[in-house]
């Protein structure tokens, strides 16, 4: 099975307690929820990726605080590999160039987005990095 390497953004606002979540907007996938990011460029930093990315996905500057879990899933066709980072905004203002939809999540408000399987394995973390 092939293995895809990516990274994803878990982007935190201290202040109100809440991470950001964007729903996809295309694929098998289309309209569940997921932490932003994408796939690692040959010869490319995860780190470097992370901030391409999410440039790309949502044309705003991030400022990575730590890895937060590395998660491995067996989705049907693939084998994925996620580096996971809690992140903070460095410039104001998201747009979404990918997403259906977005939205700032409370630790209460966790599941009440249908998460991709992955994404779904970092909500414990997420709720302890919240309160």
């Amino acid at each position: 099975m092939k293995t895809v390497e990516v990274v994803a953004a878990v982007i935190t606002d201290r202040g109100s307690k809440k991470i950001f979540a964007t729903q996809r907007g295309y694929g098998n996938y289309k309209g569940w929820w997921e932490f932003p990011g994408g796939k690692i460029e040959e010869g490319e930093q995860k780190r470097q990726a992370l901030r391409r990315e999410i440039k790309e996905e949502l044309d705003t500057q991030i400022i990575i605080e730590k890895p937060l879990k590395t998660i491995e899933w067996d989705y049907p066709t693939f084998h994925l590999k996620m580096h996971c980072y809690i992140v903070r905004l460095a410039s104001e203002g998201i747009t979404l160039k990918e997403h259906s939809a977005a939205k700032w999540l409370s630790a209460n408000d966790l599941d009440s987005v249908q998460w991709l399987p992955a994404d779904l394995q970092l909500l414990p973390l997420i709720r302890d990095e919240l309160e």
